[in-house]
């Protein structure tokens, strides 16, 4: 066992050896055509180390030729190989900008947003990276509509844009979450006209409404009285949206204390 593990030991040495000794021949080489050969070689065999180098060499090279896109592409994929997103997207840019009529040009505006969609951060970082993937791929989408890509496209747009709207139901319930409830009532309310029908709708109203009758509720007397009646208007609004919300009955409570509240005289009433 021990001289069969010698043996593949030496045996996979003498392979680096001879290949790293084939590349630095390559790399020396003046022969571009050979070089070009190479570098699609590497590309080919997954070395994409090996192929981007060459095709850094070669993108210069052949500008202006009938292998200028070909270059292109290749030396964007080979960065899309060592997951090198920010540099993939932008050479499959340049693909775009430089050659919009080439073979290379429709899948280069699809893997853009690929390699943004690859970017897109955590949700409670900032976004940018996300809504270029959106563009691009919608971009995408419109350009090539019957594609095998569209369908995929379609799909990763559907989870950038979940995450859009996750991350503005974090940023409008942080207000909630620390008892502002006036300023919960903006952020909830600018939400809620951004994202309509979204999946945090039922949350973001009854949120809502809670921060408008405690609002009231922990109000000053001149201002307890319209901010109670704001409160019942959202109520309806609420019920309207969701009468089998799971929070109806606590709705319902608040809702009879808002009516004892607005029936009392001004000086009955509890001022905080």
């Amino acid at each position: 066992m021990n001289r069969i593990f010698r043996f593949l030991l030496i045996a996979f040495s003498v392979v680096i050896v001879v290949s790293c000794g084939e590349y630095q021949k390559v790399l020396k080489s003046t022969d571009y055509e050979y070089k070009y050969k190479k570098a699609r070689e590497y590309y080919d065999a997954k070395q994409y180390a090996k192929s981007v180098t060459l095709y850094e060499e070669l993108v210069p090279i052949y500008s202006g030729t009938s292998k200028a896109a070909e270059s292109y592409y290749y030396f964007a994929k080979s960065y899309l190989g060592q997951k090198d997103y920010y540099s993939a997207a932008m050479y499959f840019r340049s693909v775009l900008e430089k050659y919009p009529r080439s073979e290379y040009a429709q899948e280069s505006q699809f893997l853009v947003g690929y390699c943004f969609y690859k970017l897109s951060p955590y949700v409670r970082l900032d976004q940018s990276d996300t809504n270029i993937a959106i563009s691009a791929l919608t971009r995408y989408m419109m350009l090539y509509p019957e594609t095998e890509n569209a369908k995929e496209a379609e799909h990763m747009v559907q989870k950038l844009n979940e995450k859009l709207v996750y991350k503005a139901y974090l940023n409008a319930t942080l207000y909630y979450d620390l008892e502002d409830y006036k300023a919960a009532v903006v952020s909830l309310n600018q939400c809620l006209r951004d994202y309509p029908k979204s999946t945090y709708e039922e949350d973001l109203m009854y949120k809502l409404f809670r921060s408008k009758y405690l609002l009231g509720k922990n109000s000053v007397v001149e201002k307890k009285r319209k901010r109670m009646m704001n409160a019942m208007d959202e109520y309806y609004r609420f019920i309207d949206a969701f009468p089998n919300s799971k929070h109806r009955k606590e709705v319902d409570r608040a809702f009879a204390n808002i009516k004892k509240m607005l029936n009392l005289k001004e000086e009955d009433l509890n001022i905080k």
